[in-house]
């Protein structure tokens, strides 16, 4: 049984008005597993929306909660931001949390299993595996995704089912020892690709539920980012 003390909560923002402080209520709910401490690294990428006031106003009622703040003045991408997280990052392990609705921060004792009960060093939470609920949309996303995770596979030796997810659990020092290039959602091949060549890793994966947002509700991933993707997965199987 492996023990830890504090897990990094990193969350990138943009343009995340309407659902931020939900998403924060939420995490600050929640008790995790082995009395395990949390810190929160919240982002905000250049927000152009009120974002960045709203974070800071709820920093101001929240005093108990352990946040950093980091609040870029220029747009930059998903990726540089949870770049700036990480290297900020103090607990053991840390985890990705979007500032959106998708992803239920209720399940982060799910991907804690593994590695209090197992000893993994990176847990991804899975939207395609498992009995939990999965908001039904769009066909081509879901082709997509299974594309790239296949293509991500191949290129890693891993047997992944969603590549792609946001919910990654990953030993601190670890992601803190890659270098990560990709600003935008080229991030998530790249990641996965880097902790694939590190020594005796210990991948698991959860099923987690998913309630994906429409265009209209602020999804922001796009065919482009397909593309994009398919080039970091090449690229990373030859880049270290």
């Amino acid at each position: 049984m492996q023990t830890f003390k504090k897990l990094s909560i990193l969350i990138p923002v943009y343009n995340e008005e309407a659902t931020i402080v939900q998403v924060l209520d939420k995490l600050k709910s929640i008790q995790l597993k082995n009395d395990i401490e949390k810190e929160y690294i919240i982002v905000n990428d250049g927000s152009k929306d009120s974002s960045s006031d709203i974070i800071s106003r709820y920093i101001a009622d929240n005093h108990s909660m352990n946040i950093c703040f980091i609040d870029h003045k220029k747009n930059s991408g998903k990726g540089h931001a949870i770049q700036t997280a990480i290297q900020k990052a103090k607990g053991e392990f840390l985890i990705i949390q979007d500032a959106d609705l998708e992803y239920n921060p209720e399940e982060f004792n799910l991907l804690l299993d593994p590695v209090i009960n197992n000893g993994a060093d990176v847990v991804y939470g899975s939207r395609f595996m498992g009995g939990n609920p999965h908001r039904i949309l769009f066909f081509w996303h879901s082709l997509g995704n299974a594309f790239l995770t296949f293509l991500s596979n191949m290129m890693t030796n891993l047997n992944l089912t969603d590549m792609e997810t946001c919910y990654k659990l990953i030993r601190t020092d670890f992601a803190q020892s890659i270098k990560i290039t990709e600003n935008a959602f080229g991030i998530e091949p790249e990641i996965t690709a880097k902790l694939a060549r590190i020594k005796g890793v210990r991948f698991y994966e959860v099923g987690i539920s998913y309630h994906g947002r429409t265009y209209d509700e602020g999804k922001k991933i796009n065919w482009k980012d397909g593309f994009r993707a398919i080039y970091c997965i090449l690229k990373f199987r030859i880049i270290k």
